[in-house]
């Protein structure tokens, strides 16, 4: 029984360093997001939004949240931001081009 609630101790402790280590993932590709936005790169402002994308998940994942309901709640933002007339969709249409999108994904 005491080796079962050291492993427990174990893996909780090595899940709240994997939790601190993908935080500071995420904090460090925003950080090479806005460095690539003032360079005209394509390629690496693509590649750090993939990063933040995957560290988001992933730490989701980390704290209890699956990937479904993180795709459920982006889309009810999306729906949430169009109907409340967000700047960027009166502007441009980019959340029901997004939501379009995501909905065209799963088909």
């Amino acid at each position: 029984m005491e080796s079962l609630n050291l492993k427990n101790q174990v893996d909780i402790a090595k899940n709240m360093r994997i939790i601190e280590w993908l935080k500071a993932e995420l904090v460090e590709s925003v950080g090479a997001l806005f460095k690539a936005l003032l360079k005209t790169g394509d390629e690496a402002i693509s590649d750090c939004l993939a990063s933040i994308i995957i560290s988001t998940y992933t730490l989701g994942k980390r704290v209890g949240v699956n990937f479904q309901y993180i795709d459920f709640k982006v889309e009810s933002k999306l729906k949430l931001s169009i109907n409340e007339a967000h700047e960027v969709e009166m502007w441009y249409g980019d959340l029901s081009a997004l939501l379009a999108y995501l909905e065209n994904k799963k088909k």
